[in-house]
């Protein structure tokens, strides 16, 4: 499928939107972030730490100017007794019964925040507010303090509140969506995978999208993150099967949705590969998977809530079709 063809299809207006988006991709982008990008990425991951501050530094005017209009946000809600355990709910103003989207950070399991880099994550809840869904920005616990199956068991509790608590900010609690970025997408993936980390009557989300996040584990001493992932799923590769994600496919009827961008960290597009071939063979047909031609690890969750739409509205899509 040609994936920028159905975004661009995705412009139609869809039942719960206030107004369709318009469509536009990298090439919407100032030229000065442009030209960052297309810069940084062929040699992303020569220098990650570098990498990603040059890409946040020339998002920040974007993402500072970025709409905020019609978005009412409630911030510091605890959805357990953790300091970490806490999250920020963006409501479109005067919508009721809409789907509502957990945004899941990434940091490589041992950092991270909801409010880390400024606004550029909480910009991914107001852009889905501004289309009239219901957002959710949300922290969770990090290793080695919280060690596997801690993550996984976070989103749990972002899902239990969300499904107590959508109501009273305009959400419908049936319609629950999970997006994960990074190490966020493997606490996703192990989530709506693996029935020992879910209630008994079920994940209870209606789908998942799936950023550039590792479902398959295996040490690479070349791997700048190796060591952050063995912080939160333990040094003993003999564990690392059953804490793979994509080892609990098997029964899941979760819909995903697959993401990776065009430069990613080492591994996580082989990963992202993996989990998608997995899933074809398991339902004999692929899900919705989707390459970010010229975005990086970073850029394509910073680009949220500015002109590129491109990965939005597949996402609203996905939500819409329920596949």
């Amino acid at each position: 499928m040609n994936y920028r063809v159905a975004a661009m299809a995705c412009s139609v207006a869809v039942s719960f939107l206030a107004a369709a988006p318009v469509d536009a991709q990298v090439s919407a982008l100032p030229p000065e972030t442009q030209q960052v990008i297309d810069a940084v990425g062929p040699a992303w991951a020569t220098n990650l730490p570098a990498n990603i501050n040059r890409i946040i530094d020339s998002f920040r005017p974007l993402l500072g100017a970025a709409q905020k209009d019609g978005v009412q946000i409630t911030k510091g809600i605890g959805y357990g007794s953790n300091p970490k355990q806490i999250l920020d709910v963006y409501q479109p103003v005067g919508r009721t019964g809409v789907p509502v989207v957990i945004y899941i950070h990434g940091g490589a399991y041992v950092r991270g925040d909801k409010d880390a880099f400024g606004v550029m994550y909480g910009n991914i809840p107001t852009w889905f507010a501004r289309q009239g869904l219901l957002g959710i920005n949300a922290t969770y616990r990090l290793a080695p303090a919280a060690p596997w199956p801690a993550g996984a068991e976070d989103v749990g509790g972002m899902v239990r509140w969300a499904k107590e608590n959508a109501l009273k900010y305009g959400g419908d609690p049936n319609r629950v969506y999970l997006i994960g970025h990074s190490a966020g997408a493997t606490h996703a993936a192990t989530y709506i995978f693996d029935k020992t980390r879910q209630p008994t009557d079920g994940p209870g989300v209606a789908g998942a999208v799936l950023m550039s996040g590792r479902y398959w584990l295996e040490f690479d001493p070349k791997d700048p993150n190796g060591a952050n992932m063995q912080a939160y799923f333990g040094k003993d590769p003999a564990e690392y099967p059953n804490r793979s994600p994509i080892t609990h496919i098997a029964t899941s009827k979760v819909p995903v949705f697959i993401v990776i961008s065009e430069y990613e960290n080492p591994g996580l597009d082989v990963s992202g590969a993996k989990l998608l071939s997995a899933l074809c063979a398991r339902d004999g047909k692929c899900p919705r998977f989707m390459r970010l031609s010229h975005h990086n690890h970073v850029s394509e969750v910073a680009a949220f809530n500015t002109a590129d739409v491109e990965l939005g509205q597949a996402i609203l899509e996905f939500i819409e079709r329920g596949r």
